[in-house]
């Protein structure tokens, strides 16, 4: 048997593996940093075998919690990832399985790959309604590449990005799904849509992190989405030509679209401890959990982080950076790594079908909104 993890996004180490299946590992640090939760690696030479595979310092991870009734998946095409036996002990992520094929793929949720993010960019400027810009690079070196969908000359100005974590791969299929509906010229919600509005989409805040098998940092160690108030170009470029690119155009609506370990439900974060919040600010951001929640059942508000106290907002958030900055509607969006207990999935759980369907439907309370933002 051997476990491999040489490839885009792949994070583990080897502590032992033995001819009876039993594998032990470690999930490997972010890159310049303490982090530690997101792995992908591939198992071979494993087939018919009854494999009992442990990650041996899950205790030991950012966020122990995660593990909590929580089941990893596995993909034997890249393609159909589903979910596997898995089970919490004693401080020790099991996984239990018996391959059907001689190579396997585990991860903490379905990976989405930077050849797919490049080729969600360039299957999307297709389209006569988008175009792609280039407002920056990445710490290493990589292209921060924004969508552009709509009329830049009219409307409101609304910005979506993704995966300032980019271990939370679920923000980038979320985003996939929401492109493909806005650029679907037959549909009716996106029409109109565009009549009113320009759409600002970064898929991959975090380029480097992704293909690195980071969770939360970037390859300088850096927590993004921490880094809204003073952003660094020399240590959180991604943020620093992001805050520069707003400013140049302006933000009526931020969508930052995140994961969440252990909450297993769709939220979102709002603003309330703003230094600015105001009452029209929270009957807008009623108005606009309330709609998405008529039309989507995925989308719920009951379970969330709570509100904060009003001043007590930490501004290094992105959306309380923005919404505070520009005055305007700003959301945190999380979905669950585990499952949606509202509409549980035992086969694939939360799963990235379900993460595009959301960003789909995050249409629909946009639209409701856009006259008042």
């Amino acid at each position: 048997m051997k476990i491999s993890s040489n490839f885009d996004s792949g994070n583990i180490e080897i502590v032992s593996i033995n001819d009876n299946g039993e594998i032990n590992l470690n999930i490997r640090k972010d890159t310049n940093s303490e982090y530690l939760q997101w792995f992908h690696f591939r198992l071979t030479d494993a087939l018919d075998k009854a494999c009992k595979i442990s990650i041996l310092n899950a205790s030991e991870t950012s966020y122990p919690d995660g593990w909590e009734n929580y089941h990893a998946v596995a993909s034997y095409d890249n393609v159909e990832w589903f979910r596997v036996p898995t089970r919490y002990e004693d401080g020790v992520l099991h996984i239990d399985y018996l391959p059907s094929n001689n190579s396997v793929y585990f991860a903490y949720f379905e990976p989405y790959s930077y050849n797919k993010h490049q080729n969600l960019i360039h299957n999307s400027q297709v389209s006569d309604l988008c175009r792609v810009d280039v407002i920056g690079e990445t710490y290493e070196g990589h292209d921060i590449d924004m969508l552009v969908i709509g009329d830049e000359g009219i409307g409101k100005k609304v910005w979506v990005i993704a995966r300032q974590h980019p271990g939370e791969s679920m923000a980038e299929w979320f985003v996939e799904g929401m492109v493909d509906r806005l650029l679907d010229e037959s549909d009716p919600v996106a029409r109109k849509l565009l009549e009113g509005a320009c759409f600002y989409v970064i898929p991959n805040m975090n380029i480097d992190g992704s293909i690195a098998g980071n969770l939360r940092a970037n390859t300088a160690g850096m927590n993004l989405n921490r880094e809204w108030a003073n952003p660094s170009i020399e240590k959180s470029p991604e943020v620093f030509h992001c805050l520069k690119k707003m400013d140049e155009i302006g933000v009526d609506l931020l969508l930052d679209v995140h994961g969440d370990e252990a909450i297993p439900y769709n939220f979102v974060a709002a603003s309330e401890g703003i230094p600015s919040y105001s009452l029209s600010l929270q009957q807008l951001e009623k108005k606009f959990k309330d709609h998405w929640m008529h039309i989507c059942p995925d989308f719920q508000d009951e379970y969330n982080y709570g509100a904060d106290e009003p001043g007590t907002s930490n501004m290094t958030v992105c959306s309380n950076a923005v919404a505070e900055l520009f005055s305007c509607l700003s959301f945190t969006i999380e979905m669950p790594f585990k499952d949606n207990d509202d509409l549980p999935d035992p086969m694939y759980g939360w799963s990235s079908e379900r993460s595009m369907l959301l960003g789909e439907s995050i249409l629909n309370p946009v639209l409701f909104v856009l006259k008042d933002l």
